[in-house]
């Protein structure tokens, strides 16, 4: 390869690079500030790519998300990165963590509000897509399930070692995407009991799913650089996420 031909292609990598640099975006829901992040795809039409919504664990939207926000978007997708605590609110200490997911399951029409409110936001920075999927991480992925239950249009849900229960008074009667979900079977938060549970409710309510689980996999398996990460775990279902994504916007 000539130096010529060496410093083009990195011309154009870094051009690249540049088209597909996410943002933070503040935006409003229920007259409050949130703060999320939005990246689209370096590519053609980049507006009418589909859009993944995801959705954070109970530290709130950190650099993790935004690390798999980036990890979509170089797959060809917009991506937006709900924000469900508030602006500048990211619980460092277990006890906050616990108290704002705990509000927020204490007021199920409120967090589905955030949701609906995060996929607003990614419609005003020009996003032209009509598919949408919703994806979350432990908490997030309890959350994404909610949305699942509520009459939207999301075309898929995906939950990662997150919540399976169902609240009282709610159901998936009224889901139209398909399910799909990754745990494993170390998680001692969430047991295969829960997973049992829901597979049978899914059945009942004669959703599409799929339900997955990782042998000696904990909880919270895909969170890099943590003790629970599980390596093999993690780039299996990631693998299987973005097929789900494929086959759910085809």
């Amino acid at each position: 390869m000539t130096t010529k031909f060496f410093f083009l292609i990195a011309a154009i990598l870094s051009v690249s690079f540049v088209q597909a640099q996410g943002k933070f975006v503040t935006y409003q829901v229920d007259n409050a500030a949130y703060e999320g992040y939005y990246i689209k795809p370096s590519i053609e039409n980049a507006e009418k790519a589909p859009l993944v919504l995801i959705l954070h664990d109970w530290d709130g939207l950190t650099d993790y998300e935004v690390k798999r926000a980036d990890m979509l978007a170089a797959e060809g997708y917009q991506v937006f990165a709900a924000d469900l605590f508030g602006k500048g609110i990211r619980p460092t200490e277990n006890k906050d963590r616990a108290q704002h997911t705990g509000e927020l399951y204490k007021d199920r029409a409120k967090l589905r509000r955030l949701m609906i409110g995060a996929l607003d936001a990614a419609k005003k920075q020009g996003s032209k897509t009509d598919k949408f999927a919703a994806m979350g991480y432990c908490f997030g992925g309890s959350a994404s399930l909610e949305l699942a239950r509520a009459e939207t249009d999301v075309k898929g849900f995906a939950s990662f070692h997150g919540g399976l229960g169902t609240p009282e008074g709610q159901n998936y009667s009224k889901t139209k995407g398909k399910i799909i979900i990754f745990h494993g079977t170390a998680d001692t938060a969430i047991t295969m009991d829960d997973f049992a549970n829901l597979a049978k409710e899914l059945e009942t309510a004669k959703v599409s799913n799929e339900m997955i689980t990782y042998g000696g996999a904990p909880h919270s398996f895909t969170v890099f650089g943590s003790p629970a990460y599980r390596e093999e775990a993690d780039t299996q279902s990631w693998k299987r996420f973005l097929a789900f994504l494929e086959e759910v916007f085809s």
